[in-house]
This record gives structure tokens, sequence and C-alpha cells, in this order.
């Protein structure tokens, strides 16, 4: 299932960024201590009044070239109005109404879909008398808010979560294991597609309750079911899509929400840039299984050292994911395919994976004891007990004397105990510390 989309958008310097960081900063911060994952993040995930949501910051994308400040902006709003089911439209207070922000409006208005109006920087009740000006964009009520202080993001959020869709079932069997392919322009997605398929061409399925202009394509090999979730066919006709790079991460992320697995595609002659890094941080954040799929093997340059030299190389850029297996191929000439399906077979296994509470304790317990935790300040960790919470990816809660204690580094160390135990290749593993009350 996909979550529905929120995305903000508005001219430059309204603040766009600072409000994102605010809707997803405690998310970010989970991970912000992960070696290797990029920081200037397009996108992320929430949660308000029960309600899932993924996040889109049109702000922190840059277009090359001059400064075309109104064909950036529209670009901008262009996007949101492609992907987003709510519009978070942002202004600001201090500078008031301007010309850039009605020529926003007007294409909001096009694009009829449920917009919130934002108004930045009140950062104090003088300020109150300038928001409403505002109620002349025609989106009702504008909602005064100040980012760098916090006020108001409650009042947003609750606007714009009024307004998403419910989340939908996609409609495959529990058995079916979703597949989403990601990666740059010219990897070769649709390349791969069609030779899974054995077919010249990718044949459309639409499924009814699929996320809007997605390519299903459902398959079956050796009994198992499959469905292909194609990004490269989820491109749009249109200038928007081709001026950057960047905007492709904006239509995988609504992929890798639908994904059990998820193929990340490298292109074997140019190597890694840091678009793939962006792109494989999400399917990590989103917390899938994942693979990364070398792609146009045919036409590398090799010795017997090559395959060895550039797995470190995906091992030493993706530092946040080693868990994820690596699988040469070509697409084009069906080299080394065979070896993918079985792969993502295994990697769906261990994402789904739930292991016993006795087996998971006797695997820490042997791990305090060869490496018992720090003490800090006179104090020391202790894991009273640890036991799986959920599936996909498998979650595993320690109860302990003072989370506080747990440093991130041992807890690391616990994930690469746990997984030297039972694998889990292919998935993250989520850790989360919680103290023992008296009364458990």
């Amino acid at each position: 299932m996909a979550r529905p989309v929120i995305a903000i958008v508005g001219r430059p310097n309204v603040g766009k960024s600072t409000i994102f960081n605010r809707i997803i900063g405690d998310r970010l911060a989970i991970v912000e201590d992960k070696p290797g994952v990029t920081r200037d993040r397009l996108y992320g995930t929430g949660e308000w009044n029960g309600k899932p949501f993924s996040i889109i910051d049109t702000g922190g994308i840059e277009i090359d070239g001059e400064d075309e400040i109104m064909k950036s902006v529209r670009m901008q709003a262009e996007l949101a109005v492609e992907e987003a089911d709510v519009i978070i439209f942002m202004v600001d207070a201090k500078s008031g109404l301007t010309h850039a922000d009605d020529e926003v409006a007007q294409m909001l208005f096009r694009s009829r879909k449920p917009v919130v109006v934002a108004v930045n920087k009140v950062d104090n009740e003088n300020r109150m008398d300038e928001v409403y000006e505002f109620y002349g964009l025609g989106f009702g009520q504008p909602i005064p808010i100040s980012g760098s202080h916090g006020l108001g993001i409650g009042d947003l959020l609750d606007a714009a979560s009024d307004l998403l869709p419910e989340l939908e079932d996609d409609g495959y069997d529990e058995d079916v294991i979703r597949v989403a392919l990601i990666g740059r322009p010219n990897v070769g997605k649709s390349s791969l597609v069609n030779a899974l398929l054995g077919e010249d061409r990718v044949i459309v399925s639409n499924v009814a309750g699929t996320t809007r202009d997605a390519i299903d394509t459902p398959f079956e090999h050796d009994g198992q079911r499959y469905v292909l979730i194609d990004t490269a066919g989820m491109r749009k006709r249109g200038k928007v899509y081709e001026s950057t790079e960047k905007y492709s991460v904006m239509r995988a992320m609504k992929a890798i929400e639908r994904a059990d697995v998820v193929l990340v595609l490298i292109n074997g002659e140019e190597g890694i840039i840091e678009q793939d890094k962006h792109i494989a941080g999400y399917a990590h954040e989103a917390g899938k299984a994942s693979i990364f799929v070398v792609n146009k093997w045919d036409i590398v340059d090799k010795d017997d050292k090559t395959m060895a030299h550039f797995t470190q190389k995906i091992r030493d850029h993706f530092l946040f994911m080693t868990y994820a297996p690596v699988v040469y191929l070509s697409a084009l000439t069906k080299q080394r395919l065979h070896k993918l399906l079985p792969v993502v077979n295994h990697v769906s296994e261990q994402h789904a994976m739930r292991i016993q509470t006795h087996l998971l304790n006797d695997v820490v317990s042997d791990a305090v004891a060869i490496n018992p935790p720090p003490s800090d300040k006179g104090k020391r960790l202790r894991i009273n007990y640890v036991t799986q919470v959920a599936t996909k990816p498998p979650t595993i809660v320690c109860f302990v004397n003072d989370p506080e204690l747990m440093h991130f580094s041992y807890e690391r160390y616990l994930e690469n105990k746990i997984r030297a135990a039972f694998d889990f290749e292919g998935t993250p593993l989520r850790i989360f510390t919680r103290r023992k009350s008296d009364e458990d």
C-alpha cells in the first residue's frame, strides 16, 4: 500500500525546507547517526492523526542553469501537481503576497488538487494581521505558522491530513512478492522488466486500486507470483522529468512504498553517482528488502577481480546498506539473469522472518557475555530481554534498565551478532530500546 503524498510548494526563500524538517525531524533523527546516509533529503515520511503520509520538499530541488527563478518555481509546482494528493502552498508573511505567489496559485487552481495555504514567519501576534491578505489566493483560510519557532505546525498538519485520501489495498494476495525497480534514468529498468518477462515490450496491467500512474506487471516464475512496479514506465511526458535527474527520486519513493523487495539498479558501465545514494537511501529508510542490481555488466571490461572491486565500491558508497546482496547481470543479453529471482525470493523471506523470543535472547546473552556494554558515569546497561515485535522489516525491542545507556556503537554490535546468527540478508533490521518497568 502506498502512502498518500503531501508536497510543499512555494517560491524560493519562504522556508519550505524548514517546515519539511519540522514535520519529519523525528524520523530523520533516528537514522542520522548511521554512517553514509545522505543528509540532503527531498522526501520523507510521517504520520499525523493516525494517517501515514510521504512528504516532498520541492525546496530541496535546484534547477541547473541561470537564475531563472520563475522557471524553477513553475517546475516545482508542476512536479507537485503531478505527484501530490495534497499540496501545502507556502507563502511569507514578511514579504506579503507577490507576483510569484499568484503564478503558483494559478497552477495549483488548474490542478484541482486540495491546497492548504501556510503563511510562514508569523513569529508573533503582531504579524497576524499580515495573514489576511492571503485569503485573496482563493484557497480558503490561510494557516499562520513559524518554521523557526515551530508554531502552528500542528494546525497545518490537521488541515493537510484531513484532506488526505484513505490508504487503499493494492488488491494483490499476501503471497505475491511486490518488486520495485528503482534507479536513475538510463540504468535499464525497462530493459530488465522486459528481460524478466521474456517479452519484447512491457505489457501494462492496470490493476484496480493501485497507485495513480503506476505500471504494474504481474507474472509468475517457478510457481512464485510477482508484481513488477516499474518506475521507468511511470515517467510522464514533458520537460519536468527530463530537466533534472533529481525528479526520478519523487517517482521512486511512491513505488518503494508499495514494494516488498526493491531492486536498486546501478549502471555497471558508468559506476555509482550521488543520485544512486539518494534513491537507495529511501528504500533503506522505508524498511524494504533491497538488492543492488549492477546492469550492463556485459559491456564492462573485466578480469577476475573486477566484480570484487565493484562490490567493494558499493559497500564503500552505501555504508548504511551492507546487508543488501549484489547481483551482476545484463538485461540486454540476459547474461546472469537467472541469478536474480532466487535472490529476490531469499531476501523476501528474510524480510518477513520472525525469530522465536528464546532464540533471540540466547544470541543476545552470548553477545553480552563476549562483549559487555561499556559503563557510562558508573552506570552499566543491563539488557533484561529482547523480543521481535514486527516483520517487514524485522523489528526488535530490547528492554533495558536505562535506554540512555544504549550507545549506537553497541546497538550496531548487537545487530551484527543477530545477523550472524539468523542471516537477515537483504533486509534492514530495526532495533529499539525501551525501559523495563517494575511491573514487567
